[in-house]
């Protein structure tokens, strides 16, 4: 929970333009922390941090184009917003990416490319990448089917 005066603090500097309280704003209706819960509201939040380069917020705002939540449905708007937070190294996005990529959403199937991004993510040492490429390995899609990768062996 956030506290009101902090709550207030919040509001005030993302309406005079700091990026990372637009970030915290958008959070906090995503979430209903503090706020009455509002997803379109989440949206608006979001966008104008990522817009100024926030890669939490830019990753954010393509998993509610991605799921569609707040927005319409939009894999290519969901894909044009994690790239933007993957190229900033941000391993969550990157994930989000092979993911898209893995499955077909807003781009043609790769696997090969999908292992690009688990594995940028895996190496920074994010759970469910290192999960992800290494089903990719165990059943062979886009590398050649290696158990060992696995622990399989």
């Amino acid at each position: 929970m956030i506290d009101k005066p902090r709550q207030k603090v919040i509001k005030e500097k993302a309406i005079g333009g700091d990026a990372d309280a637009q970030y915290d704003l958008g959070l906090m209706y995503y979430e209903g922390l503090g706020v009455t819960q509002d997803d379109k509201a989440a949206v608006k939040w979001y966008t104008k941090a990522a817009e100024k380069g926030v890669a939490d917020a830019q990753n954010n705002l393509g998993f509610m184009y991605e799921q569609g939540i707040g927005v319409a449905q939009d894999y290519e708007e969901a894909l044009y917003w994690f790239r933007r937070a993957a190229n900033q190294g941000h391993a969550r996005a990157q994930t989000n990416l092979g993911v898209m990529h893995e499955h077909g959403r807003g781009v043609t199937r790769n696997y090969e490319t999908a292992i690009e991004w688990y594995t940028k993510a895996a190496d920074q040492g994010h759970a469910d990448a290192q999960y992800s490429l290494s089903a990719m390995y165990e059943q062979g899609r886009g590398v050649t089917k290696d158990d060992k990768a696995t622990g399989d062996s």
